[in-house]
């Protein structure tokens, strides 16, 4: 009596989730109402059931076999109530008896189809438990058990009373079929108490231990509604405050396991500062990308399925303004914007622009004739101007051929490299910035190093500097 009642709730909170529960899709699309909303697609749920020898293994009032087949029959009729749904049974261990040791004994007994409840009650009618658990062989011929389809979700329920018993592994060939986007991550039921549950199924998939047959019927109710229900999330981004204040950025949920993007969108906030809402499929591990100069990652998203998840993510922005108020020799000039320290080139910004970064310290480099290095501070919601003084012009008019450079001359008379002029032709027309250079050339027709032409000249703003060579 016990375990009918247990079955009656079960069948009839069912029926009450069934009337409630929306469809769940992959990918997003935005609503008139600002809300990310998915287009219905079909879920396909496989359950994947242990029937060895062990199942026959007595548990309180009856065996495992008795209360696992039960289940089954009673879900399988609740769910032909979900709209865009297909179920389907694999078993496993019950084709051959365990001294045969057949570690392919494993058969799809009803493929994937609508309202197909009865079919599965009278196939577990038909199975009698005898063989060994071949969990890893199963859990591989379970993937060809899905029809190639975009657009579907294939989620697997495991319910096992034992441990591999083949000698494969499970949790690689179910990470390599997540990988491969075979179906999401599954759902291990344990049945009984086992200390060896945790360690071989935890890294397989959602692992729950079923110790006795209430809690059995607790787990598979939260199980279908974790697999069923509509999870929504909403992402703010944040100041340094913890203030709602950034948007329009794009985002992007990517597959932690197969780091292949699941969704990518351009965030949204209304105006009173209120992120719109997201419907993503929980059943996949994200690492979440915002795509702000340099970009800001989370790794490993706790989002808690059938329920509405906000996530805060820290990424105050201010601005680079590359300021230049009139045009130059330079014609358009670009400029290196890098993060102080570091070597990886953020962005290459062109003059004149404003453009958004994450606030903190940058080093922005002018590809000016020398370069010319500056360090800014970014606030939040700020400009950072960077600006250069306009250059002048060298002048080289004679046409020689031979081999020389320019040099910048330092305050304290150092000189730097900058430039190396043409072998095939001196006469140049060269933006330099303002200040004290030195040429040094010789003809290719000097036979001697002491033929050199030394020279040393000024360059100023928006002037022109006219070099002779050997005057």
């Amino acid at each position: 009596m016990k375990l009918v009642r247990a079955a009656a709730f079960l069948v009839c909170c069912f029926l009450l989730l069934g009337a409630t529960l929306p469809t769940i899709a992959q990918g997003t699309k935005n609503s008139a109402s600002g809300t990310a909303s998915t287009p219905a697609t079909k879920t396909r749920l496989l359950f994947l059931l242990d029937a060895s020898g062990s199942m026959f293994a007595k548990w309180e009032n009856s065996d495992r076999w008795t209360i696992a087949k039960y289940m089954l029959s009673r879900m399988a009729d609740s769910l032909e109530a979900y709209p865009n749904l297909e179920v389907a049974l694999r078993v496993y261990g019950h084709q051959s008896m365990a001294n045969e040791r057949n570690c392919k004994d494993t058969k799809l007994e009803v493929p994937f189809g609508k309202k197909n409840a009865l079919a599965i009650r009278r196939k577990l009618q038909q199975i009698v438990p005898k063989g060994n658990t071949p969990i890893t062989y199963s859990l591989e011929q379970s993937g060809n058990d899905f029809p190639q389809e975009p657009n579907v979700r294939n989620v697997i329920i495991i319910i096992t009373d034992g441990l591999e018993s083949c000698g494969g592994d499970p949790c690689a060939t179910s990470l390599a079929l997540q990988k491969k986007n075979v179906f999401l991550k599954p759902f291990i039921i344990g049945l009984g108490e086992d200390p060896g549950y945790q360690q071989q199924f935890g890294c397989m998939g959602t692992y729950y231990n079923a110790s006795d047959v209430k809690t059995f019927y607790n787990i598979m109710d939260n199980v279908i509604n974790l697999a069923l229900k509509k999870t929504t999330v909403s992402v703010v981004l944040t100041d340094d405050a913890g203030r709602a204040v950034e948007s329009n950025v794009n985002m992007t949920f990517v597959n932690s396991l197969s780091q292949l993007p699941e969704y990518n969108l351009i965030h949204y906030m209304d105006e009173k500062g209120k992120p719109d809402v997201l419907e993503i499929d929980a059943l996949r591990t994200y690492d979440l990308v915002v795509n702000t100069v340099p970009a800001v990652t989370m790794r490993q998203l706790h989002i808690e399925p059938g329920k509405h998840n906000v996530i805060k993510v820290k990424s105050p922005q201010g601005y680079i303004y590359l300021k230049q108020d009139a045009p130059t020799y330079y014609g358009k000039l670009q400029a290196l914007v890098r993060q102080r320290g570091q070597k990886e080139i953020l962005n290459v910004q062109t003059f004149t622009s404003q453009r958004k970064y994450l606030t903190g310290q940058y080093e922005i480099e002018l590809l000016t004739m020398p370069r010319i290095t500056r360090y800014v501070t970014i606030q939040q919601g700020l400009a950072s101007t960077v600006t250069f003084d306009p250059p002048g012009l060298l002048n080289i008019t004679q046409d020689f051929k031979g081999y020389g450079s320019i040099y910048e001359i330092g305050d304290d008379g150092v000189q730097n490299w900058i430039y190396n002029i043409p072998e095939g032709s001196s006469k140049i027309s060269l933006p330099l910035q303002p200040g004290h250079y030195r040429v040094v050339y010789r003809m290719r027709s000097a036979l001697s190093s002491k033929f050199t032409y030394v020279k040393t000249f000024k360059i100023s703003s928006n002037q022109t500097t006219t070099v002779k060579l050997f005057d």
